[in-house]
């Protein structure tokens, strides 16, 4: 439990640091793309700290869904940030592109968030999770 504790109180610095004004705001630039070759890009992703762009399943409701993909972030500017998709995504599957930290797990370097969890999770910036959504083509 003190673990968890820990990992929440990191995680809650974190957000409140990236609203505090500290380091680069994050963001996300993609656009519609084809994902044939299993992956995804983005054209830019800020990051304020290292950590992950997350490819989510998403839909019409625009929640974040299941994780198809991931690519490490170094902190400040990433252009052309590319993820290997894990699963097939189809022509007209939207996708959410996110950025998550690295704060909370056990492994640096290692991508370990699982829907609903707090190890390396997203980003908000007041209340508002930092991602882009696209269409496969």
């Amino acid at each position: 439990m003190k673990t968890l504790n820990t990992a929440l109180a990191l995680f809650v610095a974190a957000t409140d640091a990236f609203a505090a004004g500290h380091g680069p705001t994050p963001s996300v630039e993609a656009g519609n793309q084809s994902v044939e070759n299993g992956v995804v890009s983005a054209d830019m992703v800020v990051a304020a700290e290292n950590g992950w762009m997350v490819v989510h399943r998403t839909d019409a409701a625009m929640k974040p869904g299941p994780v198809v993909g991931y690519a490490p972030l170094r902190m400040g500017d990433n252009v052309d940030v590319a993820a290997i998709l894990t699963e097939d995504v189809a022509s007209g599957d939207m996708l959410m592109l996110m950025v998550h930290s690295e704060a909370g797990g056990i492994v640096t370097g290692g991508f370990e968030y699982t829907l609903g969890a707090v190890e390396d999770g997203p980003i908000r910036i007041d209340g508002e999770l930092v991602m882009a959504v696209i269409t496969a083509e």
